[in-house]
């Protein structure tokens, strides 16, 4: 009867700590608070503005840059002078000291992450930030956690999309994507690493 007391309460310890202590649970749904309220389906859904507008460089910079609050400012000095909200950012303009946006997708430093070469292969925003332009707060809704982007690297074709569709946050596949991404794969020799130095360096 102890001996299975003892392998029970091991098999429920593990499930709790796989759940519990994984990135789907401690990660996916973090939406911090950020100095001003902006909303992604506002700018980038209802308005359409590319993603590229704001993340100036992402398809040649190995980062996604925060925009800084002279793009802001591009539409800002006529839309919204009168909104509250907003202060931070006109002071932020009159005063010249960046906004102290909050980050949400942020991988650790000792994992290497190129924007630009997920780009280039075909990877849209999309697939790991997920349907930006319908979020209010921009939220991670992805893990990011090294055997998720494995899972990707192992099998990319899935998710490589035609240029045309990088930056469409709803995309789904169509009926040829597997045709069409193993033509790709050969053409552009995409081989995405998957031993430890790949993103480990």
């Amino acid at each position: 009867m102890l001996v299975i007391g003892v392998v029970l309460g091991g098999a429920l310890a593990t499930l709790f700590v796989w759940y519990y202590f994984s990135p789907w649970y401690t990660d996916v749904g973090y939406r911090p608070e950020q100095p001003v309220p902006y909303s992604h389906k506002l700018h980038a859904g209802d308005m359409k503005l590319d993603c590229r507008y704001c993340h100036v460089g992402v398809e040649v910079s190995a980062v996604a840059s925060v925009p800084p609050t002279q793009v802001c400012m591009n539409c800002h000095r006529l839309v919204g002078q009168d909104k509250a909200s907003l202060e931070p950012l006109r002071q932020s303009f009159s005063t010249g000291d960046p906004m102290r946006w909050v980050r949400v997708h942020k991988l650790p430093d000792y994992a290497y992450f190129d924007h630009s070469m997920h780009i280039r292969a075909g990877v849209g925003c999309s697939t790991c930030h997920g349907d930006v332009r319908s979020m209010e707060v921009i939220t991670q809704s992805k893990p990011l956690s090294m055997g998720w982007c494995l899972q990707c690297h192992r099998n990319p074709a899935p998710y490589l999309r035609r240029p045309d569709q990088i930056t469409n946050t709803e995309w789904k596949a169509p009926p040829d994507q597997m045709q069409y991404a193993r033509r790709v794969i050969e053409e552009r020799h995409i081989r995405p690493p998957v031993a430890c130095t790949g993103c480990h360096r």
